[in-house]
């Protein structure tokens, strides 16, 4: 079997990369980046190539399936450089495949893509794929979905595999993670057990998580069996303020939702931070998923916890931790920082 990834250098895809490695069934892998890595897998030839302009359709023939994981979170000053990428991105890919006569395409969706939700109850895969309009993660998401409908209905033929992962962690994704959303301001040795001086306890603050190791399982497993439709992935138990607090060994302190809202808004518009207020808005708001039908369809078992892998996170940022690939820089230290900082702290990618 032959399998490319796009978007194979980030979080998600040298977790997948080294899942497909793992299987004897999978013989050749294409790894597709915008910047070719120093990092090296078996069996694995890296193209290079960018989903909003690149000739995707050569690089895909011969191919058994395509696993499309490439996303752009910066610049989130400029959402109409994001939508170019992900959303007409994503439609190049999809159309890319059609015209390479690829039998399978894996998605990566998110649980960013599903309608406001409950937080008391666990929903299914039949919720609403609406997003939330407030955050350019969420609308580009739901709108890629959208996009999915149609080309299923175009391509009946084709195998078709839409995951919706939560939040998804390992070490090595720290950095780059810190980078995306916290900005250089955030102190590396601040976020570790005893330091932090309290996590603040929003309403409404429940989150689902999952390592990187699991969520590239959860895609192999996708790749090799003849499975298709949408499947939820997250790991137990669903965290809440009071288990990040026991984590780094602090304790919570009780913060309304509006002042939590004001705080990283005055954060954005003073270019302190590079997340944009949505998507505080976001992770209030998107529901607790059910992930009975990846377990029960998909085979798929996590080996870490929730809280494992929330933990590998809070290591990496303490460490720097990174890879031999751009997205996965490890921490540069002050020089690195001063570049995030003249990048406009979302204003460039």
């Amino acid at each position: 079997m032959r399998v490319v990834v796009v978007g194979a250098t980030g979080n998600v895809g040298t977790s997948v990369v080294r899942a497909l490695t793992a299987d004897s069934g999978v013989t050749s892998i294409v790894g597709v980046a915008r910047r070719l890595p120093g990092w090296h897998a078996d069996r694995t030839e890296w193209r290079q190539a960018d989903v909003a302009t690149g000739d995707l359709s050569q690089i895909f023939e011969g191919a058994d399936a395509v696993v499309h994981l490439a996303w752009l979170f910066q610049p989130t000053r400029d959402p109409a450089t994001t939508w170019r990428a992900n959303v007409l991105g994503s439609m190049r890919v999809f159309r890319a495949v059609a015209e390479a006569g690829v039998p399978a395409l894996v998605h990566a969706s998110s649980v960013g893509a599903y309608s406001p939700g409950p937080k008391d109850r666990p929903v299914d895969e039949t919720w609403p794929t609406h997003g939330w309009p407030g955050a350019a993660y969420g609308r580009e998401k739901a709108y890629v979905e959208r996009v999915l409908d149609v080309f299923e209905n175009d391509h009946p033929g084709i195998r078709v595999v839409r995951m919706r992962p939560a939040f998804i962690f390992k070490r090595e994704a720290a950095t780059e993670q810190r980078r995306l959303f916290g900005g250089p301001l955030v102190p590396r040795r601040l976020i570790r057990p005893g330091r932090v001086p309290f996590v603040p306890d929003i309403p409404g603050l429940r989150l689902q998580a999952l390592h990187a190791d699991d969520a590239g399982e959860a895609y192999r497993l996708a790749v090799t069996r003849p499975v298709s439709g949408a499947f939820n992935l997250a790991a137990e138990p669903v965290l809440d303020p009071a288990d990040l607090a026991a984590m780094l060994q602090t304790r919570t302190l009780a913060v309304p939702a509006g002042l939590a809202r004001a705080v990283v808004a005055a954060g954005w518009r003073l270019r302190l931070v590079p997340a944009t207020p949505g998507l505080l808005e976001l992770a209030l708001r998107i529901p607790i998923m059910k992930t009975d039908r990846a377990h029960e369809v998909l085979g798929w078992t996590p080996r870490y916890s929730a809280r494992q892998a929330v933990q590998e996170m809070f290591e990496g940022l303490n460490e720097g931790a990174g890879m031999e690939t751009a997205p996965l820089a490890p921490d540069s230290g002050p020089a690195g920082r001063i570049r995030e900082m003249a990048s406009g702290m979302g204003g460039r990618p």
